[in-house]
């Protein structure tokens, strides 16, 4: 018998910790003006949420998508843990299925946190199999939503991890005038990781585009390089 929506939601507040949940709020930046303006904390951690997610793996894909509209964000989480799990287990055909409801609802994908950890496990390995890959990501990449623009870069954690490296570095290219901080951050971020894998081929992208780069994004980016190599490469940088 599959666990029911009440019977998760109600183990979920029974943890809710006030101190912890302002903490939180202030952590991901919920006041007015900023990027989680809104979101609401129960005050969860987040292995507290992984065990509950790992509990209710069997929660029906219905139920996992209306705990995903919930209102508080570590529901949010666990059910994006749980559509995780169903995906990693799933036929390609009700893979497809998760894939199209995670970017239905991607408005509800709304911080990094949860961009971060539903990303490359869902959209990003879905379309690295995909030859429509790149247009939908160029597609994200475009979005006017932060959090969309997000995921097109994340998702291509997946691509990086399967040593394909372009589709991090078009997207990268696509963002390189982004306005926002924590898209500087992301594309600096996986731009590291292909470093990782190929050194050679993110310093060949870091010598052409350094200078159009938001500093912050070239910081992540050259942060395992030699002090003097990250030294050059930021006098050339943007303010």
């Amino acid at each position: 018998m599959k666990p029911k929506l009440t019977t998760i939601q109600k183990e979920i507040r029974s943890l809710a910790d006030p101190e912890k949940a302002k903490n939180l709020m202030r952590f991901f930046k919920t006041g007015k003006g900023h990027y989680g303006e809104g979101d609401i904390f129960l005050g969860l951690m987040v292995p507290e949420q992984r065990k509950i997610a790992i509990h209710y793996l069997e929660l029906s894909l219905s139920d996992t998508m209306k705990l995903l509209h919930s209102k508080y964000h570590e529901e949010r989480l666990i059910a994006l843990l749980i559509l995780i799990s169903k995906f990693k287990k799933g036929t390609p055909e009700e893979k497809k299925k998760i894939f199209d409801l995670y970017l239905a609802n991607a408005k509800y994908v709304n911080n990094w946190d949860l961009v971060d950890q539903s990303a490359p496990l869902i959209s990003g390995v879905f379309l690295v199999s995909q030859k429509i890959a790149l247009p939908i990501l160029r597609k994200l990449a475009r979005s006017a939503d932060l959090w969309e623009r997000r995921i097109a870069i994340i998702s291509t954690f997946a691509f990086i991890r399967a040593e394909r490296f372009n589709e991090t570095f078009e997207i990268a290219e696509m963002l390189l005038a982004d306005k926002h901080d924590l898209i500087h951050k992301a594309v600096g971020w996986m731009l590291r990781e292909v470093g990782k894998r190929d050194p050679k081929k993110e310093e060949e992208f870091i010598k052409k585009f350094a200078g159009k780069m938001p500093r912050t994004m070239l910081r992540y980016a050259i942060e395992r390089f030699p002090e003097e190599k990250r030294k050059h490469y930021l006098v050339s940088s943007k303010a």
